[in-house]
């Protein structure tokens, strides 16, 4: 947990929990072998297992165990060699046994934490478990025809439940930890993380206290399946919550759903506990026994982790923390930022244009890095122009653009069409500079007698003489020799 000081609204300190499903990315279902594919037409991929069919039974998904052995390798887990799957039951329309397969005292993932940053501060939110469960069918309600119907296609799926404990003080903490965690489970491969899909959701138990009170009554925000929406309702429910109890009411504990339409959180059901649900083991399924070689075999074939390719960028590209941790966004950032910089020998220049100008491009297209029309090549060329004083930053940005519309491919082609080419002969920025000095004898006369804006005044009318082709440095570094 962060060692730095909570951040309090209106006097109340708030603490968040997480509770994240993550769909593991298995081809089949944990206890079946119908298909996960998503948009399939409604309980076209629903087995007689997943139906729960009188005399059918259960069989694990060894790939589906995989993946969890994966996550707690990738947040420093312990993985437990023995796990228990429990059946955790209640009644709803969409549960075809009546109850779901779950695991409750003794999970596969235990401990553990992620790390982040919350803009240059960093934070670690501990993990309680990570547990295999099944997920439930889908309720579909048709409101213009007054009837509802259940969609069995999900029903089995694959899921990893991801539990934090309270350790989480603000909204912008809460995206930041989801967000860190979206880039892990992606990373590694264990999920799609597509939030629109259902592939990511995330639960919020929000509470709020007096600072150094016993933790409050928490109210569980269901579904949130944006990182825009995940803001906005926590921030809705502080304030409610505050609200209520300024107003002497006293917080029940609830779930609720947050309804973008309205920025509102409303409430769905109280808020049932763990002996609600009369967790028993699940008779059908012996305990899950994970020996010690096959975690040894899942952590020998584990991709670099984001947290140590920022370490390494560190380390190998000399880049501050910051830049390092946010060019392990994805593995393809990462590969194209290391492909770029080992091109150009311009690490840091390579860091800023991509975390800069590709990122802005980036967000306004809504594209993805994999999709950048940039090639790392044409980046590191692009910047080693600038490194060699060929053209000037103003100047690489016309040959960026060029090279993301699809204007040029060549770098240096584009320079000498455009006619970019940055002016480096001292002998003609000399002439510009007496020319610009005797024509702005005034602005000569303010610099010398100590106003310093004459001076970049000065500057800005001899690159204007050069048409911006002068090199900015040069003609400061001459104009001061003239100026004596």
């Amino acid at each position: 947990m962060s060692s730095s000081k909570s951040l309090l609204v209106g006097g109340y300190e708030v603490v968040i929990g997480f509770e994240t499903h993550a769909q593991l990315a298995t081809q089949s279902k944990i206890f079946s072998r119908a298909p996960t594919a998503f948009g399939a037409e409604p309980n076209t991929q629903a087995c007689a297992v997943d139906l729960a069919l009188p005399g059918t039974l259960p069989v694990m998904n060894r790939a589906a165990v995989e993946l969890a052995i994966r996550l707690g390798l990738a947040l420093g887990s312990h993985i437990a060699e023995q796990s228990v799957f429990a059946r955790k039951n209640y009644f709803y329309p969409d549960l075809p046994k009546g109850y779901q397969i779950s695991q409750f005292e003794i999970p596969v993932v235990q401990g553990g934490e992620v790390s982040f940053f919350l803009g240059d501060e960093k934070k670690t939110v501990r993990l309680v478990r990570a547990h295999l469960e099944e997920d439930a069918g889908k309720s579909l309600h048709e409101d213009f025809i007054g009837q509802s119907g259940i969609d069995l296609n999900r029903a089995g799926t694959p899921l990893l439940e991801i539990v934090t404990e309270p350790d989480i003080r603000s909204s912008a903490e809460a995206v930041a930890y989801a967000k860190e965690l979206h880039k892990i489970v992606t990373w590694i491969g264990i999920c799609d993380g597509n939030m629109q899909e259902g592939s990511f959701r995330c639960d919020a138990n929000v509470s709020v206290r007096k600072p150094g009170a016993p933790l409050g009554t928490r109210r569980e925000i269901k579904n949130l399946n944006s990182f825009k929406f995940m803001q906005q309702a926590i921030d809705y429910e502080v304030r409610w919550q505050i609200e209520q109890i300024e107003d002497g009411h006293a917080i029940q504990q609830a779930t609720v759903l947050f309804d973008p339409d309205t920025g509102e959180t409303r409430a769905m059901r109280t808020k049932e506990d763990a002996a609600d649900y009369r967790y028993f083991p699940d008779p059908d399924l012996p305990p899950l026994v994970i020996a010690r070689d096959w975690v040894e075999q899942v952590k020998a074939a584990m991709p670099e982790l984001p947290r140590a390719m920022a370490e390494r960028l560190v380390r190998d590209y000399g880049l501050p923390e910051y830049d390092a941790t946010t060019l392990t966004q994805s593995p393809a950032m990462a590969a194209y930022f290391e492909a770029a910089a080992q091109a150009s020998g311009q690490a840091k220049l390579v860091s800023n244009w991509i975390m800069g100008e590709v990122s802005r491009r980036l967000n306004a297209e809504e594209r993805d890095i994999a999709g950048v029309p940039v090639s790392a090549a044409q980046l590191a060329a692009v910047i080693g122009r600038i490194a060699d004083g060929t053209v000037s930053n103003n100047a690489a940005k016309q040959v960026f653009d060029a090279l993301w519309t699809g204007e040029g491919r060549e770098v240096d082609a584009v320079i000498e069409a455009k006619g970019l080419r940055q002016m480096n002969d001292s002998g003609a920025l000399e002439k510009i500079i007496d020319e610009v000095m005797a024509v702005n004898a005034e602005m000569v006369e303010q610099f010398r007698a100590g106003k310093d804006k004459a001076f970049n005044a000065l500057v800005g009318q001899a690159m204007k003489a050069s048409k911006g082709k002068a090199n900015p440095q040069q003609v400061n570094d001459l104009l001061r020799q003239r100026l004596g």
